[in-house]
């Protein structure tokens, strides 16, 4: 199914609830274009892209390598200016960094000569937060993403998986209406990457924060998200939008033999095999 479907607030904590009150979307992607220039050619990346992500939704995007979709992330946060077209967060128009989203990337990207505390504890001071507000909240985080016992190890003594939660951590300090997250467990291994995907779903159901989330991963995509967003090869755009009818409430084992996880999967292969064969 096909579906094209941010102002200040009173505090960051109430903007996801307070955008789905007034009907606002999280996210607006309208109509945009991103063309850039290399030594040898022009390169469009992105074309006629539309999307609108509702507050408390979870979207991921998948589409064949190099089709912009850590692009489209790089817009939504303000890394990225379009070329053409608009972009919306929280209702405001993206024109600069934006200090409210949250950025998971594939490699943790730990200091290695910070403890697991004081890694999460960065983004508390470079955003200057009162030092009790961010220790409470790191212990928040710590008890929430199953690190306790490890706030004071370091990222050489700490599994990928326990790296990536800590980037979790320190990305959700801020509590962000809007969390990005960039082939975040894409490093991992099989097992500790369906782990981690358990364990997002739950944080992200005690959350309820906005997620768009960047994936090579079909079976990740379904299980994760509200919809799938799946994009053609470069120049991307949206090929289709998959509504994924699954309960909110998903056990790993169960979801995978459902019947609409199996037939959501089937469409985003079918789509994918489609834009292998144009590439």
């Amino acid at each position: 199914m096909t579906r094209m479907t941010g102002g200040s607030m009173t505090s960051e904590a109430e903007r996801p609830a307070n955008l789905r009150g007034a009907g606002m979307p999280a996210v607006d992607i309208s109509d945009v274009a991103v063309r850039f220039r290399t030594k040898k050619r022009d390169v469009t990346a992105l074309e006629n892209v539309s999307l609108r992500v509702d507050a408390e939704e979870f979207v991921a995007i998948v589409g064949p390598s190099g089709c912009g979709k850590s692009t489209l992330l790089k817009l939504v946060s303000g890394l990225l200016r379009p070329s053409s077209g608009d972009v919306r967060l929280l209702d405001e128009a993206v024109t600069a960094p934006r200090r409210d989203v949250g950025y998971v990337f594939q490699r943790a990207a730990l200091l290695e000569w910070r403890s697991v505390r004081r890694n999460i504890a960065l983004q508390a001071e470079m955003r200057r937060m009162p030092s009790a507000q961010a220790a409470a909240r790191v212990d928040e985080l710590i008890g929430m993403t199953g690190l306790r016992g490890f706030e004071d190890a370091y990222p050489h003594e700490l599994s990928g998986g326990m790296q990536q939660r800590v980037s979790l951590c320190r990305a959700l300090l801020h509590r962000p209406p809007v969390l990005l997250m960039d082939e975040p467990f894409g490093a991992l291994d099989a097992l500790t990457r369906e782990h981690m995907n358990v364990e997002l779903r739950r944080i992200r159901q005690e959350t309820r924060t906005t997620v768009l989330l960047v994936t090579h991963s079909i079976a990740e995509a379904v299980y994760l998200a509200d919809r799938v967003v799946v994009m053609t090869a470069r120049p991307g755009t949206v090929a289709e939008i998959i509504d994924v009818n699954l309960p909110q409430e998903r056990d790993y084992a169960e979801t995978l033999v459902h019947p609409e996880f199996a037939r959501a999967s089937g469409r985003i292969r079918e789509l994918l095999g489609a834009a292998d064969a144009a590439e």
